[in-house]
């Protein structure tokens, strides 16, 4: 009669897992670790030599350590023997809740990762986008937000900014400074002929000259059967001079060319 001798049962760790499988969860664990540690230096350098705002780095380290989050996630529960159909499952369900819920989100999210790697502007930028105009003030993963020449600050969603028409008014960079180039409509009636108009332009930018980088200057645009329209390009160093400049310059410009209204009136009706 023979005696069969007894399985040998495997060594085991807490909860029943075999040694081999904590050892490969522990380096899977270290691995992600490395890597998530490797990707936000590098996003920190890369943010810094891109003169990126701080919570812009944040926001795509903290994006990058979802993602690496993610694939730990799914390493380890492949090597612990997790059904990887219920872990599909259960992936599919929670994506397409979050999907729903965050759409929008995820659509700023995105257009906001296009509007950092494209850098049509940049913070202290003057731009118009759309009809909102002025200094660019932060740049983050769902929205940038304008000061505007009414002093206030206006949200727009990077997916909206994707849709609309983007103007940067920089016009030259330089090591110590920079120089905008701005423009802006002035609309004059046929009252005062076109000549007078000149006179006056000049008269208005011999004023602003010394405390310009560049002299003004001005361009005809148009003419309706009710009004001419005349562009001004304003040069500037610093974007918020604009706010200043410009309505000091049609100010000065109507008042001259109310003047020569009421001389043109004076010269009609002498009586």
């Amino acid at each position: 009669m023979s005696v069969s001798s007894p399985t040998p049962t495997p060594a085991t760790s807490v909860l029943g897992v075999s040694f081999a499988t904590v050892i490969e969860i522990v380096v899977i664990a270290l691995i992600a670790i490395a890597v998530e540690r490797l990707v936000t230096r590098y996003l920190s350098h890369f943010a810094k030599r891109a003169s990126f705002e701080p919570n812009v780095a944040n926001n795509l380290a903290l994006f990058f350590r979802i993602l690496v989050l993610i694939g730990a996630v799914v390493a380890i529960s492949r090597v612990s023997g997790i059904n990887s159909d219920w872990i599909l499952s259960v992936s599919a369900i929670g994506g397409a809740a979050v999907g729903f819920a965050s759409q929008k989100t995820i659509g700023n999210f995105v257009a906001g990762i296009f509007l950092i790697s494209a850098r049509p502007f940049k913070v202290g930028n003057y731009v118009r986008i759309g009809t909102t105009e002025g200094i660019v003030t932060e740049i983050n993963i769902n929205y940038t937000k304008v000061l505007t020449p009414a002093n206030s600050i206006v949200s727009i969603s990077n997916l909206q900014i994707l849709d609309r028409e983007i103007t940067n008014f920089l016009y030259e960079t330089g090591k110590n400074k920079n120089l905008y180039c701005y423009t802006f409509e002035i609309g004059f009636d046929h009252s005062v002929l076109s000549d007078k108009i000149d006179q006056i332009f000049n008269a208005v930018f011999e004023k602003f000259a010394k405390s310009l980088p560049r002299n003004p200057t001005y361009s005809y645009n148009r003419s309706t059967a009710v009004d001419r329209i005349y562009v001004v390009f304003l040069y500037v160093n610093s974007p918020e001079d604009i706010f200043i400049v410009k309505p000091k310059i049609a100010q000065a410009v109507f008042s001259l060319w109310d003047a020569e209204k009421t001389k043109v009136a004076v010269f009609q009706n002498p009586n």
